[in-house]
């Protein structure tokens, strides 16, 4: 006869969600607001809200933190030393809800929308949504509509009339689209951190890469070109250990443990800064590419779609 022990001694207490620890989204844009015009009520009237309501949402971020972020007097609200850090790193958050909010109502394809918008998976992830934040600031009227897929299913969205404007990243540009270059990237092999590669003092010869079955894209993507090219002469890939359709799966397999992937540098940021995957450099090929904007040839791109490919250029 067998016994089983359901005893809890030892057992982990459960983690306390993220939510329940960090001030919500509204309290970290009055907090900026606060710093901006120097006074709760300013900054309430800013928000739209009464002053009673900012005082309190204050207060429920000052008891959440266990600190002082406001001192009030009667010319005005400062921020403490810990509210003036607090406010910087409050900054990043809320400009990256502003660009997720960009992004997620380009998705919903209003009927409306004036600009219709392709962009290949990283761009559309990565680069896309800062510039949507930067074309609402100045054309707040326009309309947005987003696809997101591979460069190859970018292009056939352009040449069909589907999107005013593409952006793509492969190495070359199909017949029929002209293009621009807005920017440079580079691809860039990761391991986990229990990964043979990861421990090498030397760089991977790209003949050991190209035999190695890798976590990849689909074919069509620009990254898959990309890697296909500067392999050629090295014998050309292995067969995928796995080949998936996302950036984020593709990382998340690399991160389990799975294999190697190889990625953007632009995606793959916070996971080398976290250690959850390792880069693991590579003798003699060409990772970098390209990122193009494209249209019809013959045309250029007028009106939203001409902003938005100077917005692109800028910085």
């Amino acid at each position: 006869m067998s016994t089983s022990s359901t005893g809890t001694t030892g057992s982990p207490e459960p983690a306390v969600p993220l939510s329940h620890r960090v001030p919500d989204l509204g309290a970290m844009e009055l907090l900026l607001a606060v710093a901006r015009r120097g006074s709760l009520g300013a900054a309430a009237r800013e928000l739209g809200i009464t002053q009673p309501a900012a005082s309190s949402r204050i207060r429920a971020m000052e008891t959440r933190l266990g600190v002082a972020l406001v001192e009030r007097s009667p010319r005005g609200s400062t921020l403490t030393p810990e509210g003036a850090l607090v406010t910087d790193w409050a900054r990043p958050v809320v400009e990256a809800a502003e660009a997720f909010d960009a992004g997620a109502q380009a998705l919903r394809g209003r009927r409306d929308s004036r600009l219709r918008v392709a962009a290949s998976m990283t761009i559309a992830e990565y680069l896309l949504p800062g510039w949507l934040v930067a074309l609402r600031a100045e054309r707040p009227g326009t309309a947005v509509s987003l696809h997101a897929g591979n460069s190859a299913g970018v292009a056939a969205r352009v040449l069909g009339h589907e999107a005013d404007i593409g952006f793509v990243e492969g190495l070359t540009v199909p017949e029929g689209l002209d293009s621009a270059v807005i920017a440079h990237d580079r691809l860039v092999v990761a391991v986990a951190p229990g990964h043979r590669w990861a421990r090498r003092r030397a760089e991977l010869p790209a003949v050991e890469l190209a035999g190695t079955p890798l976590i990849l894209r689909e074919r069509g993507s620009g990254t898959r070109q990309v890697l296909d090219a500067a392999l050629a002469e090295a014998g050309g890939l292995a067969t995928p250990l796995l080949e998936l359709a996302s950036t984020t799966a593709v990382k998340a397999a690399a991160v389990s443990g799975a294999g190697p992937c190889v990625l953007s540098e632009l995606a793959l940021g916070a996971e080398l800064a976290s250690r959850q995957l390792v880069a693991v450099p590579v003798a003699g090929t060409g990772l970098r590419r390209a990122l193009r904007a494209v249209w019809p040839t013959g045309t250029r791109p007028a009106g939203p779609a001409r902003d938005l490919l100077s917005l692109t250029r800028r910085g």
